[in-house]
């Protein structure tokens, strides 16, 4: 099970980075596409797809930047912002505030892969949310990639935002809070 506490960290980070290439796999069939025709090496033509330029993902720092290198892998030359959210300790009923923001400057024309490994409460993801439609991103323009998610966290993004669309591997009560401890070797 990669949300155990008892992995090695070797282990955990081959296991998990197979569950977001899946799921970046899967966000990028959302995505529009043209037909393209291309000539293989031994000159025959084959019909295929391309990507209409305007993509791009934003990755939620820092657990978010695990899923940067899938992405860059299946997609080179794509462009990805950044967020960092931090949640307010001292009061756990005010929502996460936003710390810092570096977003294509055309990003309204994009579609955005939003990556974010976790969504346990729903709040982090919602602000980053609020945040593209500040920047004028279309709610039907914006996919969640994520691992782990709690039941809640759905209902509420899709309670807010109808649009969106949520890609995980996995809903369930227990998510792995953990995560970013474990993938980065930064637990104890």
């Amino acid at each position: 099970n990669a949300t155990s506490r008892f992995t090695k960290k070797q282990w955990y980070q081959r296991r998990v980075r197979g569950l977001i290439r899946l799921v970046i796999e899967e966000a990028l069939n959302f995505l529009p596409t043209y037909n393209k025709t291309v000539t293989t090496p031994k000159g025959i033509p084959y019909n295929g797809k391309a990507f209409l330029k305007g993509n791009c993902g934003v990755s939620i720092v820092r657990s978010g930047e695990a899923m940067e290198k899938s992405l860059r892998e299946c997609c080179r030359s794509i462009r990805i912002g950044k967020m960092l959210i931090r949640h307010q300790e001292e009061d756990s009923g005010k929502p996460p505030k936003v710390i810092y923001v570096r977003l294509p400057s055309d990003i309204a024309e994009r579609n955005v892969l939003l990556m974010y490994p976790l969504m346990n409460t729903g709040g982090t993801i919602h602000q980053s949310i609020n945040e593209l439609k500040k920047n004028n991103v279309r709610e039907d323009k914006i996919i969640i990639c994520t691992l782990f998610v709690t039941p809640a966290a759905v209902s509420l993004i899709l309670r807010e935002f109808p649009q969106v669309r949520i890609l995980t591997t996995e809903v369930n009560e227990d998510c792995a809070l953990h995560f970013g401890e474990r993938y980065f070797g930064t637990d104890r």
